[in-house]
């Protein structure tokens, strides 16, 4: 646990030294969202109306562009190779990195994400809702992204092509997570579409780390 706690404390202090990346993934997130109410106008009937949708499709796009972060830099100088010889597991290894990207990346645009629902007249009713769905949507899009960024790792343009096979495959969080904030607002039961959400959270924790291990030993040889 000591090394597992190391890499991610590595790579959490690495990301704010590469130039504050969670600060500018949360940047963009807002930027995304603030176009909106400039492009369809500042009816709050409308903006209420598209609110979910819109903060799901910003937080998917904002949390695919630092995938490239993921392993590349590790691969360019060698350390990937010591972490693959380590004694710890490499399927660990990638949970590590995963969370340490959803700390830098997911936990900044889930508590950015009510401030922005504000602008967007949100009904502040459904912000837990809200919370509750990138909680539990932000961190598979982590883990499903580190596949992405194994396989394309050593291409060039890399982050393009990660992006490319990210995007979808989360689409159900994308639509889970905008039935659950929708269904709070017509007043109806959320918890089915929260319970899927962590269904593939649960899924991913296993699958995830085993898929991007095999990637990472093919592209090591």
């Amino acid at each position: 646990m000591s090394a597992f706690a190391a890499i991610i404390a590595r790579d959490v202090r690495l990301a704010f030294r590469r130039g504050g990346e969670a600060i500018l993934t949360v940047m963009f997130f807002l930027i995304a969202v603030a176009l909106f109410p400039l492009g369809v106008g500042p009816e709050p009937a409308v903006l209420a109306r598209i609110a979910p949708g819109v903060l799901w499709v910003a937080a998917l796009l904002a949390a695919t562009l630092s995938l490239d972060r993921l392993f590349r830099a590790d691969h360019e100088d060698g350390s990937l190779d010591l972490l693959a010889l380590a004694p710890l597991p490499l399927e660990l290894v990638v949970l590590a990195k995963a969370f340490a990207h959803w700390l830098t990346t997911g936990l900044p645009l889930t508590v950015a994400a009510p401030v922005l629902a504000l602008l967007l007249q949100l009904d502040v009713t459904s912000w837990p809702v809200l919370i509750a769905a990138m909680a539990l949507g932000t961190p598979t899009l982590s883990l499903v992204g580190a596949i992405g960024a194994s396989l394309t790792l050593g291409a060039r343009r890399g982050g393009v092509l990660a992006s490319l096979i990210v995007l979808p495959l989360v689409v159900p969080v994308l639509i889970f997570g905008t039935s659950a904030i929708d269904a709070t607002l017509a007043g109806v039961e959320t918890g089915p579409p929260l319970l899927i959400l962590g269904a593939f959270l649960l899924a991913a924790l296993p699958l995830a780390p085993l898929a991007t291990a095999a990637a990472l030993r093919l592209a090591l040889e």
